[in-house]
């Protein structure tokens, strides 16, 4: 279940520093955030469907492992991200 384009661009545009900036560490978890928040969705209505419930696992660990490096790099700007996203840690 692929972000539609528009959801993607506004999320680029919200977090991003341009239009184009999709590698920017902050961009990545927010795009990965966004879908794990569609595939959650998804799980209430898909109790068994144990191939995305695969898929949701490798996007936590790598949403986690992104936030790591960020935490590492640039506290201020992983906090940041935390509040905007409204994540825990």
């Amino acid at each position: 279940m692929p972000l539609s384009v528009e959801k993607k661009q506004e999320i680029i545009n919200q977090f991003g520093k341009d239009e184009k900036d999709t590698g920017d560490t902050v961009v990545q978890i927010a795009l990965i955030t966004e879908r794990i928040r569609e595939l959650t969705e998804h799980f209430k209505v898909n109790k068994k469907d144990n191939n995305s419930q695969r898929g949701l696992r490798k996007l936590i660990g790598q949403r986690r492992r992104l936030l790591d490096y960020l935490k590492k790099s640039a506290l201020e700007k992983y906090r940041d991200t935390l509040v905007k996203l409204n994540l825990r840690k």
